[in-house]
């Protein structure tokens, strides 16, 4: 099915407006740098008609009569060098105003566009980015969700500046500028602004041409950042494999791909501005043609008339060619945002219902009622799976990779949606409870832990910000992390590497069981939690964690023997599909695939 013809263009004219809804809601500060403008622009313009009136007044001193103006009044009488000094006093004066104007413009630009718009739009962004459901980040490589809150970001501040007030400033500007010409000779203002509307096509067909151009170049830069952040993230697969002038050249290839599609926005760019700019200089040949000929016949003064309308013509021409970029703003800005509102119209996929309400304290009683689940549409990853888990048991999830177990626990705290069935808590579906309520009920230890650029401390306590330093050491002695990390030498208060990088996979993952564990949550989640453990640290850890489960009701995805054997219950899947359930000793008894696994095991000599 196809999209109707007009459909790119409403999509565009729906960014544009809600750009300039962000932008309405900035009215005040957008008013203030206008009016600051205004009177700029003005100054400007007052500023030129004396130094035309000054040049005049030296004709006269001169004895040149060619143009005899009229004595203005705001002169000192008498004229002569007492007025050009009184003009010079009043221009320099109104250069100063202007300075001082033209520095306020500019702080106070700062300040509302980078300190309050890009920061407003990027805590937005990363405000939803935290209400999305893994499903988002599963369909959005890392790189393009960082150029989303990063450099498009700029793009909403670049509308604002780039367009906006841009386009407003060109206004301005060109309003008061073709006032006094017209007041000075509408005939010549007439016959410079002729070539107008062929600098208004040109722009146009500018624009159309170079929008896609920026679309495509975005795409690659996502691209571009992509790579470079799985080989910082792979690093050590790299440098392990002797695959470095291969991670180089692949780099090197992203790169160029992007400087070459670069070329085509350039060379169009490139394009742009002689033609308006022989056009602006044609525009200067009429005025000096018919307006040197006006002078000559004693129709306009040179200073006040010739010189300041040249002035101002200048000025004149050089906000059209200011089209030019506020049109190559408008496509950076418009490709920008559109990722950007992508992101905020992205629905959550799991989130609190309207009106949900905590049912108060949770005994722990987790139900799976005919649960199917997908990842991705046609790919089936739980099978009407059913099973209950009562209040402080141990379930142990086993089978081979893929089989479901890891997207089994991720339905319990709503990491996403069952496609049908439901699960429950204490007989209340996960979808009736409030999101934030349930995850603090619910503490998960992954296979693949993060630890951030934090203390120890810090970390066992993200989630439990507010914790004391007493409960962050009595979580991490439950965990049997307490001993490595008082060897260290800043003990908890040792600042970790990028993702915990200056510790061993173990301390990785005990700090991960406290950080767990601190929540003292009524369901606990381990997926394969001992995975980077050796066998004698495995045999600690479920020893220290004997207490900690005790009352909770804990899910463990394990594969080890030693870890099996503490389960109150087994459940083995196979292909998304619960194959069988019970006990160690009961599987075992039976001729299934848990006891074929077991076998292979313990004949490999694994315990």
């Amino acid at each position: 099915m196809g999209e109707p013809p007009a459909a790119p263009a409403e999509a565009e004219r729906g960014v544009v407006r809600r750009l300039a809804g962000i932008a309405w809601e900035y009215r005040a500060d957008c008013l203030l740098l206008l009016s600051l403008q205004l009177v700029l622009t003005g100054l400007t313009v007052a500023i030129l008609a004396l130094t035309g009136a000054g040049i005049d007044l030296v004709r006269g001193i001169s004895g040149d009569r060619a143009v005899a103006p009229a004595h203005p009044g705001w002169l000192p009488a008498g004229g002569g060098l007492e007025s050009c000094l009184w003009v010079a006093g009043l221009i320099l004066a109104l250069a100063a105003l202007r300075a001082a104007l033209s520095y306020a413009y500019g702080v106070a630009s700062v300040r509302f566009l980078h300190g309050r718009v890009v920061v407003g739009m990027r805590a937005r962004v990363y405000a939803k980015l935290q209400q999305l459901s893994f499903r988002f980040f599963d369909t959005n490589a890392s790189g393009s969700i960082i150029n989303r809150v990063t450099a498009d970001a700029h793009s909403v501040r670049l509308f604002i500046e780039g367009v906006v007030l841009q386009v407003a400033i060109i206004g301005l500007t060109l309003a008061t500028c073709a006032a006094y010409m017209l007041a000075t000779d509408w005939r010549l203002t007439l016959a410079c602004l002729a070539l107008l509307p062929l600098q208004v096509a040109y722009a146009i067909r500018f624009s159309r041409r170079v929008r896609p151009a920026y679309e495509e170049n975005r795409e690659r830069m996502d691209r571009l950042v992509l790579g470079f952040s799985e080989s910082l993230q792979g690093i050590q697969a790299v440098k392990g494999l002797a695959a470095e002038d291969r991670a180089r050249a692949a780099f090197a290839a992203r790169n160029e791909d992007v400087r070459a599609q670069k070329q085509v926005v350039i060379g169009e760019v490139a394009l742009f501005w002689p033609v308006i700019d022989g056009l602006n200089h044609l525009s200067l040949c009429i005025l000096l043609g018919y307006g040197g000929w006006m002078v000559i016949q004693g129709q306009l003064a040179l200073g006040a008339g010739l010189v300041a309308f040249a002035a101002l013509l200048q000025q004149f021409a050089g906000q059209v060619a200011t089209v030019a970029t506020v049109v190559d703003n408008a496509q950076v800005a418009l490709t920008g945002a559109k990722r950007i509102f992508e992101v905020l119209d992205t629905e959550p996929g799991v989130a609190s219902k309207a009106g949900a309400r905590s049912p108060g304290r949770f005994l722990g009683r987790v139900a799976f009622e005919g649960v199917s689940f997908e990842y991705r549409e046609r790919d089936t990853v739980l099978r009407d799976l059913s099973f209950v888990a009562e209040p402080g048991q141990r379930i142990a999830i086993a089978g081979a990779t893929g089989s479901g177990k890891s997207a089994l626990l991720s339905l319990i705290p709503r990491f996403y949606d069952p496609r049908s069935g439901r699960v429950t808590l204490d007989g209340h579906d996960l979808r009736d409870l409030p999101l934030p309520e349930l995850r603090r009920q619910v503490g998960v230890v992954f296979q693949d832990n993060f630890l951030f650029s934090n203390t120890i401390a810090a970390n066992i306590a993200f989630g439990h910000p507010e914790a004391s330093r007493e409960r962050v050491e009595r979580a991490a002695r439950v965990a049997k992390a307490d001993g490595f990390i008082r060897e260290l030498p800043e003990g908890y208060d040792t600042l970790l590497g990028e993702s915990g990088v200056n510790l061993s996979g173990g301390q990785r993952q005990r700090l991960a069981i406290a950080r767990a564990l601190l929540l003292e949550p009524t369901v606990l989640l381990l997926d394969d939690p001992t995975s980077a453990i050796d066998a004698e640290t495995e045999r600690e850890i479920l020893s220290a964690m004997e207490a900690a489960m005790e009352g909770r009701t804990t899910f463990i995805v394990a594969h080890r023997l030693a870890t099996l054997r503490r389960a109150d219950r087994i459940l083995v899947l196979d292909r998304g599909r619960l194959a069988q359930s019970g006990t160690h000793d009961e599987l075992m008894a039976a001729d299934g695939p848990y006891r074929r696994a077991i076998l292979v095991q313990t004949e490999g000599g694994v315990p």
